[in-house]
């Protein structure tokens, strides 16, 4: 009689600062697209989960915001508030920075580290883009400082020892059962995804402070067909900003910025979801919503 082969399991939660790379690396971990990634720093909003399953594992990844050193609204104290408590239910934390950051060592995101008894791999980001032997020198500045179990270099564009990595994740996780169904991805509902990628194309295509003051919500999304017989997605969207100066900026003269956006987030948007889109959106104006804490709760960055 064969024994039943051990099954391990875990949330491993992904911290560091923005723009480090650490949706990318989520994604590349999961093998499908959970997180939105642009060149711009805050990118990350929410807490997101991506899961990877298989026979004898599933790891629970969690994807969140960036540490922001001195937040200017209660929503980027929201998002500090769920990059915080990812040092609290994790079974395993993956810390990462890459090649370009530098910490001091009175900063608190590595007395948070010290503090934290929840195993800890130390993730260095962005190899690729290495000179001389700046990849030694930061491990060994790090690992003089935290007690970390692992220290892995890494490229997550280019998947540089990724796979490496996922093997000791798997090894470093307690033998546990599946949180999830084997066969999903995520704890999110598609409208959450799909409000992200609309986001997505805002950040990428505006300037400045407006993609900062927007924010994303899905108001209607209905399976459909075309009179042709092919699957169709109807959605309707609200984008909300902070100022009528803004809603001007969004909608561009006679339209047009508006119409190239809808137009780039419908191509990303039919990608995504394998199917034809009818996308809507909407521009509406709620003054000052980043530090208004009943519009924070309707978008979801309060309890």
């Amino acid at each position: 009689m064969t024994e039943n082969p051990i099954h391990r399991s875990g949330f491993v939660n992904i911290i560091g600062r923005p723009n480090v790379g650490k949706s990318t690396l989520m994604n590349t971990l999961v093998g499908e697209r959970m997180s939105i990634i642009t060149s711009k720093p805050q990118t990350t909003r929410h807490r997101i989960i991506g899961i990877l399953s298989g026979d004898d594992f599933q790891m629970v990844f969690s994807d969140t915001p960036g540490i922001i050193k001195n937040p200017a609204y209660k929503m980027q104290e929201a998002m500090n508030r769920f990059a915080v408590s990812a040092f609290e239910d994790a079974d395993l934390l993956l810390f990462i920075t890459d090649i370009f950051e530098k910490y001091e060592d009175n900063d608190p995101v590595l007395q948070q580290l010290k503090d934290s008894d929840v195993p800890k791999f130390f993730i260095l980001n962005k190899i690729d883009q290495a000179k001389g032997n700046e990849v030694e020198e930061l491990s060994k500045w790090w690992s003089e400082r935290v007690d970390f179990q692992a220290i892995i270099p890494i490229s997550a564009l280019h998947k540089t020892n990724t796979s490496e990595m996922l093997d000791r994740i798997k090894l470093a996780l307690p033998e546990g059962p599946e949180y999830y169904p084997k066969d999903q991805l995520t704890d999110r509902p598609e409208r959450f995804f799909v409000s992200e990628i609309i986001r997505e194309k805002i950040l990428e295509q505006y300037k400045q402070e407006i993609p900062y003051s927007t924010e994303v919500v899905v108001e209607r999304f209905k399976e459909t067909k075309t009179t042709k017989g092919e699957d169709m997605v109807e959605i309707m969207a609200h984008i909300y900003v902070a100022r009528e100066t803004q809603k001007m900026i969004i909608l561009g003269k006679n339209g047009s910025s508006i119409k190239q956006l809808g137009t780039e987030a419908r191509k990303s948007l039919e990608a995504w979801l394998e199917s034809k889109v009818f996308l809507d959106l909407h521009v509406k104006v709620r003054e000052n919503w980043r530090n208004d804490e009943r519009m924070l709760k309707h978008f979801g960055y309060e309890n």
